[in-house]
């Protein structure tokens, strides 16, 4: 018998569903004005801060990959959520003395960034038996500075792209899937992800299975279809406003 639910339950369905009604118009308005097809583009639900149960609310409304950038948070959810048919994408900036956890659970990795990253992920990989999708994070900083120096959104510089990329094509339990970026601070993300869509390019010319580009949020989503995106990450547009995270 199962268990009767609640109207606060219910509620908060309904907003997500209502939620997830709006994100899916307005991708598919993206892909109309971008001549692409709605199933182009696969929308990543960002769950940071929020509770397993609304995974299980994404889960039963049809959403198939969920993205965390905690590992904390994430590692709890996952084993909370491990039978439901979830593809888990970790999003965030990943230390080395993390990547042991987030190997265990994290199908994607979209914040690779150094060769250091790029041998832990691999050796962790293998002993937890399971192949990790990677994405090498690209900074987009339009401003100088070498190739693998980090900006304030994270990443390697576009000209550092294509000797990590190799690095992680050449490692055991990893899969080089394609790249990733977040467009910079008070910048127009339009040309921002137009010089990510270059990358890309370049990126699958080198590695012609890497095709995922991962790119825009809740409040850019439009231009990073529009300039070649596969995958969106959407948190706030489906989920609401961040709540304070609590260790």
């Amino acid at each position: 018998m199962t268990s009767p639910t609640s109207s606060s339950d219910l509620s908060r369905r309904d907003e997500i569903a209502a939620n997830l009604a709006a994100v899916e118009e307005r991708i598919e308005q993206a892909c109309r004005e971008a001549g692409r097809a709605r199933s182009e583009i696969t929308l990543i639900a960002v769950t940071k801060t929020y509770p397993a149960a609304d995974v299980r609310i994404l889960s039963g409304l049809g959403v198939g990959d969920v993205g965390e950038n905690r590992d904390q948070e994430a590692a709890a959810k996952a084993r909370e959520c491990a039978e439901l048919p979830l593809t888990w994408h970790f999003i965030g900036q990943l230390q080395t003395n993390k990547v042991r956890s987030v190997a265990g659970y994290a199908d994607v990795v979209h914040s690779v960034d150094r060769p250091r990253l790029v041998s832990a992920l691999g050796r962790e990989a293998v002993r937890a038996g399971r192949e990790i999708g990677c994405l090498i994070q690209v900074d987009l900083d339009p401003s100088e500075g070498p190739a693998d120096g980090p900006g304030a959104r994270g990443g390697v510089r576009p000209d550092g792209v294509l000797d990590l990329a190799a690095l992680v094509e050449e490692a055991e339990g990893l899969r080089l899937d394609g790249i990733m970026a977040v467009a910079p601070l008070d910048e127009d993300p339009g040309p921002a992800f137009a010089r990510l869509a270059e990358v890309a390019r370049a990126v699958r010319k080198a590695h012609p299975a890497a095709t995922t580009v991962s790119a825009g949020m809740s409040g850019d989503l439009s231009q990073a279809v529009a300039h070649g995106a596969t995958h969106v990450r959407v948190g706030t547009a489906l989920l609401g406003r961040r709540r304070p995270f609590v260790r």
